[in-house]
Order: C-alpha cells, then sequence, then structure tokens
C-alpha cells in the first residue's frame, strides 16, 4: 500500500467519523493539537467537516423542533 492511498484512507475514516460523531472528533483534536502529536495545521481540514457536521444536526433538530410543534 502507498503513502497516498494510506493517507487517503486514513482520511475517509476521518470524516465518517466527523460525520458519525463531530463532538468526538472536535474533542479528539483538540487534545491533538494540546500533545503536539500532529502539527495544528494538519487538523484545520478536519476541524472544518467536524464543524459543518455539527452545524447540519443543529439545523436538523432545530428544523424537527418546528415539525413536532406545528
Amino acid at each position: 500500500m502507498t503513502v497516498d492511498t494510506y493517507r487517503r484512507r486514513i482520511a475517509s475514516t476521518a470524516i465518517v467519523l466527523a460525520r458519525e460523531d463531530p463532538l468526538l472528533v472536535k474533542e479528539v483534536i483538540a487534545r491533538l493539537r494540546a500533545s503536539g502529536e500532529i502539527a495544528a495545521d494538519d487538523l484545520v481540514y478536519l476541524d472544518r467537516i467536524a464543524d459543518r457536521w455539527i452545524g447540519i444536526a443543529e439545523g436538523l433538530r432545530r428544523g424537527a423542533g418546528r415539525v413536532l410543534t406545528t
């Protein structure tokens, strides 16, 4: 397996995790930044993805609340 293929697999796994549990991903990113294990620049993309899915989840919750109250 080449390094590029390995990196793509890791990235796709991280994206799936960000969709399924974005708050967990944000927590892990914060820990990795604090420990310095991964360069902060390398975590920016994943951080954005997690933020996006958190926003989507909040929007869905707000929308569901409107449906339930009508």
